[in-house]
């Protein structure tokens, strides 16, 4: 198989995926570490940038109709921002090693929680 292919069919299942809202960048994640052999924090760049046009896309959907609370969204932008930009400057400063174990414990938790369904409350 050609070089380009693979990831090409990877990206394009989570985009898929994603539009559906299955949370096809922790799955492209995975693939890129475990099968692909993308080291941890270069999958996590790649990852932003596939995450950036799914969720500007989701945002202008959800806006046209009218399922987006612009209040909620000026006080929580800047923030959101600002944790952001610390949480790469801190995933840039720590060891690799540091980040390989809480987030494959992230990702263990995260899919057992799939497997129960949410209470609704009453």
């Amino acid at each position: 198989m050609s070089g380009w292919l693979i990831p090409f069919l990877c990206g394009m299942g989570a985009g898929i995926l994603s539009a559906w809202g299955v949370g096809g960048g922790t799955l492209l994640l995975l693939v890129m570490t475990l099968l692909l052999d993308v080291e941890l924090r270069t999958a996590q760049g790649i990852n932003l940038l596939f995450f950036l046009p799914t969720a500007a896309f989701a945002l202008f959907c959800h806006w046209r109709q009218g399922h987006l609370h612009v209040p909620t969204l000026k006080k929580a932008f800047f923030p959101a921002l600002l944790c952001a930009a610390a949480g790469a400057f801190l995933a840039t400063a720590v060891p690799v090693e540091w980040l390989r174990r809480p987030f494959g414990v992230y990702l263990l938790l995260s899919g057992v929680s799939l497997l129960w369904p949410k209470r609704e409350k009453n």
